[in-house]
């Protein structure tokens, strides 16, 4: 089965074609960071507004790419949650007029799945698996225990992994998008130079939850607090260490997962997952089985969402041309304390 996948939930606007839920055949991103960058954010009218001029053209090229054309195309998947409302009624809204006209089955997708989804195009992994999903606007620790079927065990309870890297990059006048500066940044830095705290919640149902909000906090407005004696107060120092304190707020997490679930086998998805200290300090773990995406995987894409879309297809799943678009994370079921 050949399908064709689009997202468009945020500022990627992105079509791919997957065959069989794993052959990447073409996976086209057409980037709007230039578009967002003067304003530090994505701004959501700029990207629906832009979606819609490029949402044609980018479906386009993905079949060029592929050496396919719409009679070889099996069925579309799109991304229909969680996102900008805006961003994804314009990939909807394309893809059931190309499914009603062409007579193709329809599947709407969770983006957080098709995150979580994304390294199985690259690697044959089993389930289950506690699945770390990382992006600007999501914080996930879960565990997988099918391709549909995920539980929440932990999740932020304020700012996004990602929002906080971008919030900090603004504030130091640091560039756009933040997560890419201050990974690139921290290499020069003493990430030892500040001792940033951890988030302290209570025991119980916010076990496997995080919070970047006083983090972010400390590392803005109370800097001075933390600073270690004889470290320099460089940018280069305060990203280091900021970066430091974000993941290992993270890892701390996972590693309970693991320890109270047993499951050693980890996957990660999302844009923080390209992040270079996430990614050698989870590696360096030699008794995990550890799946990451390659770098052009953890980014918003049209390949995650084609990939978990032909599962639900070929189960005989679809969805009428009633698809809507949902703003916020529904459907996971949160069993942990």
């Amino acid at each position: 089965m050949n399908i064709l996948g689009i997202e468009s939930s945020c500022d990627e606007c992105s079509a791919a074609i997957v065959q069989d839920g794993r052959r990447i055949l073409s996976n086209v991103v057409a980037s709007q960071i230039d578009i967002h960058r003067p304003y530090n954010g994505v701004v959501p009218e700029l990207a629906s507004r832009t979606h819609t001029e490029w949402i044609s053209a980018t479906v386009k090229e993905s079949l060029d790419e592929a050496g396919l054309a719409l009679d070889d195309v099996d069925g579309i998947a799109v991304t229909n949650r969680p996102g900008l409302l805006g961003a994804l009624l314009v990939g909807i809204s394309f893809a059931k007029g190309l499914a009603f006209s062409r007579e193709l089955p329809l599947v709407g997708v969770d983006h957080i799945r098709a995150h979580l989804y994304a390294p199985q195009l690259e690697h044959d992994i089993a389930y289950p698996f506690i699945g770390l999903l990382v992006s600007g606007g999501h914080t996930i620790i879960s565990r997988v225990n099918a391709f549909d079927d995920i539980e929440v065990m932990g999740t932020t309870i304020d700012d996004a992994c990602g929002e906080a890297f971008d919030k900090v990059a603004a504030y130091y006048k640091l560039g756009y998008p933040g997560g890419v500066v201050i990974d690139k940044m921290s290499k020069e830095g003493d990430a030892e130079a500040f001792r940033f705290p951890d988030a302290s919640l209570h025991k119980g149902q916010h076990v496997y939850d995080v919070s970047y909000s006083g983090l972010k906090t400390a590392v803005i407005n109370q800097i001075s607090q933390f600073r270690m004696e004889g470290k320099a107060d460089t940018t280069e120092n305060i990203v280091a260490s900021f970066q430091k304190a974000a993941i290992d707020m993270l890892l701390k997490r996972v590693e309970k997962a693991v320890d109270d679930t047993g499951i050693r086998r980890i996957v990660a998805g999302g844009g923080v997952a390209a992040n270079s200290y996430l990614r050698s300090s989870v590696n360096g773990r030699k008794d995990w089985e550890v799946y990451f995406p390659s770098l052009g995987l953890c980014t918003d894409n049209a390949a995650m969402v084609a990939g978990i879309g032909y599962h639900y297809l070929k189960n005989g799943m679809r969805d009428d041309y009633r698809l809507t678009a949902l703003s916020r994370v529904q459907g996971f079921k949160k069993n942990y304390p």
